[in-house]
């Protein structure tokens, strides 16, 4: 049996080191065996996917140097690759799974299942679906589908044990009755994650399932699923997630976790793999530093810990400085910073932004240094100008909220978003502006704010704030809190 495994990501924001570290053990596993490895594309989210955020993640894992044989950018035979153009194989076994008994139509209101939780939570019980529309006939269930909203769920035991064979973990075992009858098919026709994976994963011929073990709590549901379809199941294989230095899971409020972030901060690809490997693998001799191609020689699912592996970016630092020193000559370094940061299709809108404000090519340093810096120490005063602290904090948060939800990153998408969140705050556009200026640039006059954020992209720019927000002393629960209600009332 030739080894197939996937990657899964869905295209609903910035492409995740977390994607990367999954990528790279499933892929170091089917090249171990001459397998293949495929990149699959989870769009079903209409909503929040978009066809810019699979871009991103395409071209995220390529620079890490991820390749995979199948994948949407690629073909193959085992395509489409995108959820999206494989609805009609999802509808065909929906309805295969009405059938036969193993899946009904519910009916339930969003108002009725909202009082079934409120219920179950007062109640201290589990929280799930309460089998309401289970006993409607078949007959009855085809008619009402015609005109009344509905969604698929499936059928799940209530009594007794699942037992799911986890490669790392042996036999786990949970009980049925804190297992959800899951929805398979939304009210828009489109399936959830759930029915989509394991029909891919059947029709794609994949072997072993490495993922994080944040799925091991609907492994249940799968492995139902491939006994109503009577297929066989992949070998499961969950992998520790990564964690915070507080061994909290990695976020992005703690750690940047966008991978384009790291590849702006000036990290080195084969650094960056090399510590993905580290998080949960080591290599026999236990030496640290190790190319992707001695991690593949190497590998064996065995050598897998399952201790919470800590993505520190300070060992990441020390382990590009390895990198950097011992595999570069001088010539080859200064290739590798034209290639990072000085080409040409970087520089020229930033040199555009400076040219009204140069009379002397020394002006031009401490004009655009803030492109090229990573870190800034803020000047506190700076920051905050004439606001109160808690106001910039705020002004900051919110603004960073809007920023992580745009979509279209340019400089006039930009200036709308601000300029609506001002009219909603009911504050001057430059009073909200202010400690946005500091946050990009470290100073207080600089290139103009949306076409710095532009050029800046995504990652680097939030990232930027939400370090402002951390050297202005952050913000507590109880404080993110606050903001989230207040700022719902306009966000």
């Amino acid at each position: 049996m030739k080894v197939r495994t996937r990657v899964a990501p869905s295209p609903t924001g910035d492409p995740h080191v977390g994607t990367a570290y999954i990528a790279l053990f499933n892929y170091c596993l089917a090249k171990k065996h001459g397998g293949e490895f495929i990149l699959r594309i989870e769009d079903t989210d209409q909503v929040r996917s978009t066809r810019a955020s699979e871009d991103m993640i395409l071209s995220a894992l390529n620079w890490c140097g991820i390749e995979w044989d199948e994948g949407p950018d690629k073909g193959g035979p085992h395509g489409p690759y995108r959820q999206s153009e494989r609805s009609e194989l999802y509808q065909e076994h929906a309805q295969k799974l009405l059938d036969s008994g193993h899946a009904f139509r519910c009916f339930c209101t969003q108002e009725r299942l909202g009082e079934m939780r409120a219920k179950q939570r007062e109640a201290g019980e589990f929280q799930g679906y309460d089998g309401h529309c289970i006993g409607i006939s078949a007959d009855e269930s085809a008619e009402r589908a015609k005109t009344e909203e509905h969604v698929i769920r499936m059928k799940v035991p209530r009594e007794g044990t699942c037992v799911i064979d986890d490669h790392f973990r042996g036999d786990i075992e949970i009980e049925w009755a804190t297992v959800d009858m899951q929805v398979l098919v939304k009210s828009d026709g489109l399936p959830t994650y759930h029915l989509a994976n394991v029909v891919d994963d059947h029709f794609m011929d994949i072997t072993h399932v490495m993922r994080g073990e944040e799925w091991i709590s609907s492994a249940p549901k799968h492995q139902l699923l491939y006994e109503y379809f009577g297929w066989e199941m992949p070998q499961l294989c969950h992998l520790p997630l990564l964690r915070n230095p507080d061994k909290s899971k990695l976020s992005k409020r703690k750690n940047p976790t966008s991978i384009l972030y790291y590849e702006r901060m000036g990290f080195l690809p084969e650094a960056l793999l090399n510590y993905l490997g580290m998080m949960a693998w080591t290599m026999p001799n236990e030496e640290e530093k190790f190319t992707l191609e001695e991690m593949v020689e190497n590998f064996d699912l065995d050598r897998v810990s399952l201790g919470g592996p800590v993505f520190d970016t300070e060992k990441l630092t020390w382990l590009n400085g390895r990198y950097i020193r011992e595999d570069h000559t001088p010539a080859q370094l200064f290739d590798r910073l034209t290639e990072w940061k000085f080409n040409r299709e970087y520089v020229e809108p930033i040199l555009e932004m400076a040219l009204k404000r140069t009379e002397r090519l020394s002006d031009l340093e401490p004009l655009v240094s803030h492109f090229f810096n990573g870190h800034f120490e803020y000047d506190l005063e700076e920051l905050t100008g004439k606001l109160e602290t808690d106001d910039a904090l705020k002004y900051l948060q919110f603004g960073l909220w809007r920023l992580e939800a745009l979509r279209d990153w340019n400089s006039e998408a930009i200036m709308d978003e601000f300029k609506s969140l001002s009219e909603a705050m009911d504050v001057k556009l430059r009073d909200l502006l202010k400690p946005f200026f500091v946050a990009m640039s470290g100073k207080t006059v600089s290139t103009p704010l949306f076409d710095t954020l532009a050029v800046l992209g995504p990652d680097m720019s939030r990232a930027r704030v939400r370090e402002a927000i951390n050297q202005l002393g952050g913000l507590g629960k109880k404080k993110l809190k606050k903001l989230e209600k207040e700022y719902s009332a306009f966000g």
